[in-house]
């Protein structure tokens, strides 16, 4: 492998699984296989043969080009840990695999005989599961030998595999719980997955729930009298995805309703409530699907663009398209972001509005214990699978219990026991999920309306950045050098980490940024303070580990790249986009980069320091952790870990290992290139086309002084980090005062 794919993800070698299968290489189970590979683990891919002898692995093959098409791996090196291959001639290559799992068409006889084959060919111990959405496990394992039953589950992925973080999985009583716990301990270290165990029923509890939601949802839509905007506009305040119902019902497909629909409704009894919404045959959907109106794989469904370009909408009484017509936010009750605000108020979106909600609620009531470990577990699969910011429990709890029982009630609806029970003795009824599950809570020490300092215990503290998407500004470095204080003494490893799944810090706090850029001394005494508390950290006694999530950018990313150690969520986003804004990292970024380059090229100063330029110029993001590694961001040594909640967990592991026999690295003496390099470089930029040339020109050379040492004027052979920071906030100091920049900054402010 390449310098991109150094290391296998973290906690990989203590699932049991060294090596998967995945047989079905369609857009599901290629998927699942490249997950694996960006996990750092090898898997083999089969598929029925092709046709012909010339290349009987090209199907094989063919999902594995698709999956490099439409990112479904990380980086396109992940893809040589995938070996193609077909079910005809490779069989045997399953004898090393750990978990085998079917991803074939949802047809049981196909399956089970496939099963069959497997098993002359399967090792003992090896797992086999199947990724089935519409078939029960009893059904496939009615005619199976009792040693492949006792290991053989359903595991419901949900599609793209890499990014959908639901992994439902089925076992029956005479699955073993060590296996069980294989699966979802590995579906969540190997696969990045929040597992949910669901029984053996129609649908398991996603699809269950959500299918049903569509349903109602849709047909509940035509009954009020809304048009197609109007219900999707109402729906959002529930937190469901912006396509809303009906655009989500062109995503998906039209024509895999009856299937879909279809097949839960038959699997399940005739009191279920899905058979009182049955979308499979609702006169509007059959009479799209008649016409060819599938949805965005056919141009147009409920939505469409016309000739011109110009959305439109389906009218639902007429069947023609018309003009696409929003609905303004301002005309739904508290802008419709509050669900219990929309339903109090009545009228035709209100009405709407409870319609649907109270049917989802009373539905999830009703089936949780025939479906579901917990409401918890229902809320989890809800919201994981069909992108809900909460699953219909915590809805209900937002909405009011109580209040819900009662109006059902008034209504002479049934109110389910479950529901009745939560209401009366006011307790808990669900949730979405518990982040970082295990982690004690930690004691603050010290807050600030942008970040905390945390003790997690045992001699780690924490730092955790808490202002909105992570930004950086002087409240964060009062916490920081709180921690740095500490050091040594009250603390033996410090962890750096962001408040939430979306960042660990997007970088400098603008706003404060632009009120600084018309106070030169003021900006310089910012800028000179970030290098020296950012240094500090790296020169520290203890070590000191940055918990990646989200995003790491600008600032955010600079201070990382100070720390001794990264643990990253795969799914990190890193860079230094400074100089698409016209300045340059000034937080010691370019120094740093300059240095890491320099131990990537031989410490060429020459070399080194156009690697650095190309990256930073260019204001690279990588779009993920294996990327950010192959661009230079993350080091080999950097711990990727692909569940996001589990990120804190590992740094903080990570920074009690690091703390056993801990020394301190001295400070760097930085080699640089010199006058003729700088030119070198900056002759070699080529205007962008989108931006003023002579800035975009200028903010190269200035750039290019820095790395380069040229921007000092006469080059000594080395710096010390104090200097080549002094070269950094000139620069940035120079490239404020431009027009272009001031501007750059407004609209990102704005």
């Amino acid at each position: 492998m390449s310098d991109t794919w150094p290391n296998a993800a973290r906690g990989t070698e203590e699932t049991g699984i060294r090596r998967a299968a995945v047989i079905g290489a369609g857009s599901m189970g290629a998927g699942i296989a490249a997950q694996f590979a960006n996990a750092g683990m090898p898997v083999d891919l089969l598929d029925l043969p092709g046709a012909g002898r010339e290349n009987r692995n090209a199907p094989a093959e063919a999902g594995v080009a698709r999956q490099l098409r439409i990112g479904g791996f990380t980086v396109p090196e992940a893809a040589a840990l995938v070996r193609p291959g077909n079910v005809e001639d490779h069989l045997e290559r399953l004898s090393s695999a750990d978990w085998i799992i079917e991803a074939v068409v949802e047809n049981a006889a196909l399956k089970k005989d496939l099963y069959a084959r497997i098993a002359r060919h399967r090792k003992p111990d090896a797992i086999v599961s199947s990724n089935t959405s519409t078939l029960l496990r009893a059904a496939l394992t009615s005619e199976m030998p009792d040693d492949i039953a006792s290991h053989f589950l359903i595991t419901h992925f949900f599609n793209p595999p890499r990014h959908m973080e639901l992994l439902e999985v089925i076992a029956g009583p005479d699955v073993p719980d060590e296996i069980v716990g294989r699966v979802h301990r590995a579906g969540r270290a190997v696969l990045g997955k929040t597992t949910v165990a669901c029984f053996d029923t129609p649908g398991f509890i996603a699809n269950r729930i959500g299918c049903y939601w569509m349903a109602v949802a849709a047909i509940e839509a035509e009954r009020h009298g809304l048009r197609v905007e109007e219900a999707d506009a109402v729906l959002a305040a529930f937190g469901v995805p912006r396509t809303g119902i009906f655009g989500l019902l062109d995503l998906v497909g039209l024509d895999l309703i009856p299937p879909v629909w279809g097949s839960l409704a038959r699997g399940l009894p005739a009191h279920d409530a899905i058979h009182r919404h049955d979308l499979s045959t609702h006169p509007t959907v059959l009479r799209q699907i008649r016409a060819g109106r599938l949805g965005r794989k056919s141009g147009g469904g409920f939505f469409r663009k016309n000739k011109t370009g110009a959305r439109e909408a389906l009218d639902l009484e007429t069947g023609e398209y018309r003009p696409f017509a929003p609905v303004v936010a301002d005309d739904l009750p508290e802008a419709g972001r509050d669900p219990k605000a929309l339903i109090d108020a009545g009228g035709l979106y209100g009405d709407y509005a409870w319609s649907v909600f109270s049917r989802l609620v009373t539905y999830a009531a009703e089936t949780v214990e025939e479906i579901a470990q917990s409401a918890d577990a229902l809320d989890t699969a809800v919201s994981l699978g069909y992108g809900w910011r909460q699953g219909p429990f915590a809805l209900a709890e937002r909405v009011g219990l109580s209040s819900i029982a009662a109006r059902l009630a008034a209504e002479g609806r049934p109110v389910p026991d479950e529901l009745q029970r939560a209401a009366l003795q006011g307790v808990h009824l669900g949730n979405t999920r518990t982040p970082d599950a295990g982690l004690k809570r930690a004691r603050v020490l010290r807050g600030t309306p942008m970040a905390r300092l945390e003790d997690a215990g045992d001699g780690v503290g924490i730092v955790r950045l808490t202002s909105k998407m992570g930004v950086i500004g002087p409240e964060t470095f009062d916490v920081l050098e709180a921690a740095l204080d500490g050091a040594g003494g009250e603390f033996r490893a410090l962890v750096i980490t962001g408040d939430t799944r979306r960042a660990f810090s997007a970088g400098v706090n603008l706003r404060h940024f632009l009120h600084l850029m018309d106070r030169p001394d003021a900006l310089d005494a910012f800028l000179e303070r970030g290098q020296r508390i950012y240094e500090r950290l790296r020169l520290a006694p203890v070590p000191v580990v940055a918990a990646l999530r989200g995003l790491a950018l600008g600032g955010g990313c600079e201070l990382m790249l100070h720390c001794d150690a990264v643990v990253a969520h795969v799914e990190t986003r890193i860079g230094l986009p400074e100089a698409t804004l016209g300045i340059l990292p000034g937080w010691g970024g370019c120094t740093r980069m300059l240095d890491r380059c320099l131990a990537l090229e031989s410490a060429d100063p020459a070399a080194a320091a156009a690697r650095a330029f190309t990256i930073l110029q260019a204001g690279t993001v990588a779009a993920n952790a294996r990327e950010a590694q192959g661009v230079g961001y993350l080091d080999r040594a950097a711990e990727i870990v692909m569940h996001p909640d589990d990120v804190e967990r590992v740094a903080i592991e990570t920074a009690h290992r690091m703390a056993q026999d801990y020394r301190p690295p001295e400070p760097p003496t930085i080699p640089l290139a010199g006058g003729a390099a700088a030119a070198a470089l900056a002759a070699g930029v080529s205007p962008r086309s989108d931006t003023d040339p002579d800035w975009h020109t200028t903010v190269a050379r200035d750039m290019a002084g820095v790395l380069t040492g040229a921007a000092g004027g006469e080059v000594p052979w080395s710096a010390s980090a104090h200097q080549m920071h002094a070269l950094e906030r000139a620069a940035v100091l120079r490239m404020v005062g431009r027009p272009q920049t001031r501007a750059a900054i407004d609209r990102i402010v704005a």
